[in-house]
């Protein structure tokens, strides 16, 4: 893999960020997408100064392993409900969206390294309750376009993405529920364009500028190898030895190795943390406005890459009412792991 140092910025993250803070509540929405691009901290270019990079992809070997079917069907005690998917380009981006349902707007965020499959318990079940679902498999993901550049990964950008996907879709504001790079997102929606967010669901990872403790650092070790240019190689050497061993109980390990055993898709999945991580917002995590919606943040026992106290501490950040459950028994992949807790949660916090 080779990179290419396009140019730093220089921005200035305290001073965005509260001059946003003042502004956010009365600024039209073209306005508030434009600010986005200031933002720096969780929302900044790379670890290398703030330039920005165009990585090539190195050649994967394929992982032993099946492609599951992409859908894998409704659960059997739900009739069939409407279901489509559709490519939607949404700000230089071909998405791949699955909808299902009618009625309130539900949008679902996948996060690493996964795709709207990840939500394929939960799709059915709040389509049945009277819900317009809409998952789309985010950038470098699922059956979505790959960009080359790492620009395209950066939480900004995939809020602007979403939010033109709404526009085009005709909603104007919707409850979001995002898991893990898709909870980062709906955070990063929930505070920088408010009017677009009704309710926000967070599973797994907590506000962005919730304090990071040196437990949590250590878990997040792996997002310092993935900087590193040889990080594809390492991951997908001798059968994907190391990833089989890091994700070691995922639900969804084997869809995960077929899915970025392709051409370009492991390093678009790593170019999600290459794009949004300095050694700033590392530590100290990134400064984001508070979210003024009724939050749900829940959290499960057994997750091997977040702790429970940085989704605690988000409370913190949320002027509206908040809401945390403690997840028992299950992994990092709650929609996975949890199924039906995660469903009757869902059911009763978005109504």
């Amino acid at each position: 893999m080779s990179e290419q140092l396009l140019g730093p910025r220089e921005l200035n993250r305290a001073l965005f960020a509260r001059q946003l803070l003042l502004e956010r509540r009365t600024m039209p929405l073209g306005r508030a997408l434009e600010r986005i691009d200031g933002i720096q901290a969780q929302f900044a270019p790379s670890m290398s100064g703030g330039a920005a990079r165009v990585t090539t992809a190195v050649e994967l070997p394929a992982a032993s392993v099946e492609h599951p079917a992409r859908r894998t069907g409704h659960p059997p005690d739900l009739p069939p409900t409407r279901d489509w998917a559709s490519p939607m380009r949404c700000n230089g981006v071909e998405l791949n969206v699955e909808q299902a349902g009618e009625g309130g707007p539900v949008l679902l965020l996948h996060g690493f390294p996964d795709s709207a499959q990840l939500w394929r318990n939960q799709i059915p079940v709040l389509a049945q309750a009277g819900h317009h679902v809409i998952a789309p498999d985010l950038p470098g993901y699922g059956a979505s376009e790959a960009p080359g550049e790492v620009e395209s990964y950066r939480l900004q950008n995939v809020v602007k993405g979403v939010v033109e996907l709404l526009d085009q879709l005709g909603i104007e504001r919707t409850a979001v529920v995002g898991h893990d790079w898709g909870a980062a997102a709906a955070w990063g929606m929930a505070s920088l364009v408010p009017d677009r967010v009704e309710r926000l669901v967070a599973l797994s990872v907590g506000h962005p500028a919730a304090p990071r403790t040196l437990e949590q650092m250590r878990s997040f070790w792996y997002m310092l190898l993935f900087q590193y240019p040889e990080a594809e190689e390492l991951l997908s050497e001798d059968d994907w030895s190391l990833f089989r061993r890091w994700m070691e109980g995922a639900e969804d390990l084997d869809r995960y190795l077929s899915d970025l055993a392709r051409p370009r898709r492991l390093t678009a999945a790593l170019n999600w943390y290459r794009a949004n991580l300095t050694a700033r917002s590392f530590v100290n995590g990134a400064g984001l406005p508070p979210v003024t919606c009724p939050t749900l943040g829940a959290w499960s026992a057994h997750d091997f890459v977040c702790t429970e106290q940085q989704m605690l501490d988000s409370e913190d950040y949320v002027s509206a009412p908040w809401r945390y459950e403690h997840i028992d028994g299950a992994g990092h992949w709650i929609p996975l792991a949890a199924p039906e807790r995660l469903n009757k949660l869902l059911l009763g916090f978005l109504g």
